[in-house]
């Protein structure tokens, strides 16, 4: 029996046995998916809480729910280690770890190398290798294809390796993982269609492309889709103020005309582990190709800009009151990078909060997903949101428009409020507010 027919048979009886390398936002949520499709998945961290916390059926994603770990654990479906020599005992390993940027900009998929030589050291059994960290195009080809190639075996007879993006929205209840589209490319077709064998029994749609190349650039599209027009409209928002127009309704009067429109909103900045990345990881391969992506670049550098504009609104704000930034009290409302979660991985907040304080700005923050913010040498801790502490600041930001937040009770007791979410826009606030 050849390779591929052994793989699909074990993968047909979900015998198949699952390694996915990193449980974080992406690897977690996709191994409870395929252990709720009777596949025996074992997750590999080199965090120990993950690992502590799989042990006792606790999650440490928000989109996953106790129970359900609890009863994949139970079940004996699911389950995590740090010792990768385990992956000796996996049929398919499913590669979910980060792909930060270096300082340089440049995109750093050491993560990605580390997890590859695990496989190589560990991963004799590995059949199915799956890249779904975001990254370049090429990636899959010129990284990982010569690693696993090292001992001679070849790609589509001997193994099969595939790009297959992560679409992971945190805190969006109505696309979790299991719903959300798969696109799958292999380094051969042979590697797609083994690939696409896996995911249609835990996705709902598989959709195969032609290349591994095809798949890791459809990612940077949809991210880099999200930036461009995300700094498109931050640049109008900068124009309206300027002009004194308000932005927010002119988005809404555009959003009526039922085609040819869809609207994005300005906020403080972009945030999260994809859109103020992948479209850099875009733009450094273009470059290679001696191509010049402008357009990319430039709504990267507005996006950027965010946050120092923030700052300088807020100082502005308070001048008009007759106070200076420095030596004012300013509350933070919101650090995480997006609504109703408690990620703070690039979160804009970060960079407004140093800003403010460089300033001389005393800066509290209030956000019940966020208990302890502790990264770039800022170490803070969530405020209570009482009507005391908001009369105490001298002015309020609402960075993050969490629903717990009592907008009314915000600009009813907070001096003065800046809002860049127009998360205030159903209630008076005259006299108060001030949008973004």
């Amino acid at each position: 029996m050849s390779v591929r027919s052994e793989l699909e048979k074990k993968i047909e009886s979900r015998t198949a046995r699952l390694g996915i390398i990193g449980i974080g936002y992406v690897g977690l949520p996709l191994a409870v998916e395929f252990a709720k499709a009777g596949f025996p998945v074992i997750g590999f961290d080199v965090k120990p809480h993950k690992i502590e916390a799989i042990g006792h059926g606790e999650s440490y994603i928000g989109d996953v729910a106790d129970d359900e770990v609890r009863r994949l654990v139970e079940a004996g479906t699911l389950s995590a280690t740090g010792d990768f020599s385990r992956l000796g005992e996996c049929d398919v390993a499913i590669i979910c770890v980060p792909t930060p940027l270096r300082k340089t900009k440049d995109p750093d998929i050491s993560y990605i190398a580390a997890a590859c030589s695990e496989i190589v050291e560990h991963g004799w059994n590995c059949r199915l290798v799956v890249l779904e960290s975001t990254t370049y195009p090429g990636t899959c080809e010129e990284v990982i294809l010569p690693m696993l190639t090292d001992g001679g075996r070849e790609a589509g007879t001997d193994f099969f390796l595939c790009f297959s993006p992560e679409r992971v929205d945190p805190g969006n209840a109505e696309f979790p993982t299991g719903r959300i589209p798969k696109v799958v490319g292999g380094i051969t077709p042979a590697c797609t269609a083994v690939a696409a064998k896996l995911y249609e029994k835990a996705i709902v749609e598989v959709v195969p492309v032609s290349s591994a190349r095809v798949a890791e650039t459809v990612k940077l599209l949809e991210n880099t889709f999200r930036s461009v027009n995300i700094g498109l409209i931050n640049e109008i928002a900068l124009m309206c103020h300027a002009m004194q127009i308000d932005v927010w309704e002119v988005i809404a009067g555009a959003a009526t005309k039922p085609f040819g429109f869809i609207p994005f909103y300005p906020g403080p900045g972009l945030g999260g582990h994809c859109i103020p990345i992948d479209p850099l990881y875009l733009s450094w391969k273009a470059k290679l190709a001696r191509f010049n992506p402008k357009f990319i670049e430039l709504a990267a550098e507005i996006n950027a800009s965010m946050p120092a504009h923030i700052v300088q609104r807020a100082a502005d704000i308070l001048n008009e009151r007759g106070k200076p930034l420095n030596g004012s009290t300013v509350l933070v409302l919101g650090v995480a990078y997006k609504r109703d979660v408690g990620d703070t991985r690039e979160s804009p907040a970060i960079e407004i909060i140093k800003g403010l304080q460089v300033k001389g700005a005393v800066v509290e923050y209030a956000d019940p997903h966020v208990p302890v913010l502790d990264e770039e040498g800022l170490e803070l801790a969530t405020v209570e949101l009482t009507p005391k502490r908001l009369a105490a600041c001298d002015l309020a930001i609402i960075i993050t428009d969490h629903a717990a937040f009592d907008y009314a009770a915000i600009i009813e007791h907070a001096p003065a409020v800046f809002d860049t979410r127009n998360a205030t826009k159903n209630l008076d606030g005259r006299g108060k507010v001030t949008k973004l």
